[in-house]
């Protein structure tokens, strides 16, 4: 497969070229293993992050539909949430957001900072709800209203993980493929499972160009039987949109999540102070935290196929940082 699958979607072009794929040798001496970064935490929009790869997409969809309001959900501490914004106002599009409070917590760090505080600088509007029990219903009842005040908005699901979306990852998985050749002979990869979009793109687009690495999703809400479905869906979904193959099974660790989405635990933490304090890069505590501490389990238990190199997407979240303070 090639990139010219994927000229047949319009996008917009907010990444303007790959992002680096890094060696971390001071993190592989500690590790007695190669480890290579992908640093899509660097894409240059709201301080970077991996929803920037489909929202190209998602948002080149939005104006080709004559959209003015982009519409989204997500947690208080949303990336997602944070770089949808920030697209809107780059855009000049209005950006309603609909936020959970998943961890209930009343910290003010949480509910003012981080994402959160960057919301109001890109001047979205919010919307509080107890819990986000039905997004994609609870998503149409504002689109509805919105169309009832002569507003056109546009849904974009929690993520941006839907099939068009998700095609951002695909395109992730031909940069990584072009940056490893000659050069890296990748093992496995690594990468946080949440709403499944980059999981199931990074899927597609792996099979297709390096078939024998094993992409391995780590979760970060959600138990196996959870996840393994909403993976599979996408997976199956892009690869139809792409008429490509989607025989690989999609391979989940869900040791690592507890206890919930949104709420530190000890491995993660420890795993963020890991990597700032031996290559200066900075991971978040809900998802790529979680997604290193079960790279860094996975080694030690033997986990992976062999002893490759392994790859992991960095996928961003540091601003997450600030709102988790002081527990980080």
């Amino acid at each position: 497969m090639s990139l010219h699958n994927l000229t047949r979607f319009p996008r917009l072009e907010f990444i303007g070229a790959p992002t680096p794929l890094e060696y971390l040798p001071r993190f592989s001496d500690y590790l007695g293993r190669e480890i290579y970064i992908k640093r899509d935490d660097t894409t240059p929009m709201a301080m970077g992050g991996n929803k920037l790869r489909k929202l190209e997409f998602l948002a080149a969809d939005a104006l080709r539909e004559g959209a003015d309001t982009l519409v989204t959900a997500g947690a208080i501490q949303s990336n997602h949430v944070r770089q949808t914004a920030a697209v809107a106002a780059k855009l000049g599009l209005k950006c309603v957001a609909l936020l959970e409070n998943p961890i209930g917590t009343k910290a003010e760090n949480y509910l003012t900072n981080g994402n959160r505080l960057m919301l109001d600088l890109f001047d979205a509007e919010i919307e509080m709800c107890d819990a986000l029990h039905s997004p994609d219903s609870q998503l149409e009842e504002i689109a509805v209203r919105l169309e009832a005040q002569g507003f056109r908005p546009y849904v974009i699901p929690v993520g941006g993980s839907n099939a068009l979306g998700a095609l951002g990852y695909v395109e992730s998985a031909l940069e990584i493929a072009q940056q490893c050749e000659g050069a890296v002979n990748v093992s496995s990869v690594v990468v946080a499972s949440g709403s499944a979009g980059t999981h199931a793109g990074l899927a597609v687009g792996l099979e297709q160009v390096m078939p024998d690495v094993d992409l391995i999703g780590v979760t970060v809400s959600r138990s196996i039987a959870q996840q393994l479905p909403k993976v599979e869906a996408l997976q199956h979904a892009v690869a139809q949109s792409l008429s490509v193959s989607a025989n690989n099974p999609i391979v989940l660790w869900d040791d690592y999540f507890a206890p919930g989405y949104g709420t530190p635990n000890e491995e993660g933490l420890e795993a963020i102070k890991l990597l700032a304090r031996l290559e200066g890069i900075l991971l978040d505590p809900v998802y790529t935290g979680k997604a290193m501490a079960g790279l860094i389990d996975g080694v030690a238990r033997e986990r992976f196929k062999d002893d490759g190199p392994i790859i992991f997407i960095h996928t961003g979240g540091a601003p997450a940082l600030f709102a988790y303070h002081p527990h980080v």
